[in-house]
């Protein structure tokens, strides 16, 4: 058995660094099989000798994320534990985040993959299972893009599909109405950029969060432009964003065709686009599955029990 003490310098704040419930704390004994506890301004922990060593320096980045961003998400803590302790790394193709403080790093083949077809490719479509790091990794490539001075412009697309609730019943005005649609691309946006950057950058235009409507009669350049949940796309909506593309820019569509809310009978977009674009040279087609979920652990399971295949081998 080995132990470390972590002096805690009075900067830091406990409740930020150790979360809610000190929830960080329990992801981290979790995480490495260590016991780890707070005395007289230190934090203290006790396992193997391997597990010490990663909870060292988890709790370094963990400290250094908190002084530059506050409380800290579970998602934010699963990354960087993944980070120091991830089971297949993949050197060369780690992404910058918050000015260096942290990386985003792919945790499977799937993801290695399909970071390697952004990197290369100037058109991407990208389809998976709810959880495989879809919409995030191509919004981490983007902000990346654009702090290496890459491209001069984010712009995040979604179609504004109604899931079963119509749009007419939600209050205020149309940007009011398309606000929970883009939803997760904000939320994506604030792991990586500080919120007042974000703010700065949405109000000069350098990003741009719109309803895929939008797009239609506009060129972009030096643009890294994302469409996620592309199933909900019409065959004419795809061709409409696709054309968008102008020079020295970058697309990458994202999307789940197990959950495609169209109308019956009407042809996904993304479908289509896959099969008609897939032996362009330049253009990537990326599958992930379910080995490449990422989320809560019972989220593989749930995609696993919704998927059509599965309950036919249950029932025969």
């Amino acid at each position: 058995m080995s132990q470390a003490t972590i002096p805690l310098t009075g900067s830091e704040s406990v409740p930020d660094l150790f979360g809610i419930y000190d929830r960080n704390l329990k992801q981290v004994r979790e995480a490495l099989d260590v016991r780890v506890v707070l005395r007289k301004d230190a934090i203290h922990v006790r396992g193997e000798e391997k597990q010490v060593s990663q909870a060292l320096q988890i709790f370094d980045q963990l400290v250094k994320m908190t002084e530059k961003v506050g409380t800290l998400n579970s998602s934010q803590v699963e990354q960087i534990i993944h980070d120091v302790c991830g089971h297949a790394p993949h050197s060369g193709t780690a992404i910058e985040l918050l000015n260096g403080i942290r990386q985003l790093t792919p945790r499977t083949k799937g993801q290695h993959t399909y970071l390697q077809a952004v990197q290369d490719h100037e058109v991407t479509l990208c389809v998976g299972p709810a959880g495989s790091g879809k919409t995030y990794i191509a919004v981490a490539m983007a902000v990346n893009a654009l702090r290496n001075q890459i491209i001069r412009k984010i712009v995040l697309v979604r179609p504004a599909v109604e899931a079963g609730e119509k749009l007419g019943y939600l209050p205020g005005d149309i940007q009011a109405k398309v606000n929970p649609y883009q939803r997760p691309l904000l939320d994506a946006l604030h792991e990586m950029i500080e919120q007042e950057k974000i703010h700065r950058y949405l109000d000069n235009d350098v990003i741009e969060i719109i309803p895929l409507a939008y797009m239609r009669g506009r060129t972009l350049n030096e643009s890294f432009i994302i469409l996620d949940e592309g199933q909900n796309t019409t065959v004419s909506q795809m061709k409409m964003f696709l054309t968008r593309m102008g020079m020295g820019s970058r697309i990458v569509v994202t999307g789940d065709i197990t959950q495609i809310d169209l109308p019956p009978h009407t042809q996904s977009g993304l479908q289509d686009a896959i099969k008609r674009l897939q032996s362009i040279p330049g253009i990537a087609v990326v599958h992930l599955n379910q080995k490449d979920i990422v989320r809560h652990p019972l989220v593989q399971n749930i995609v696993h029990a919704y998927d059509p295949r599965s309950r036919s081998k249950t029932h025969n």
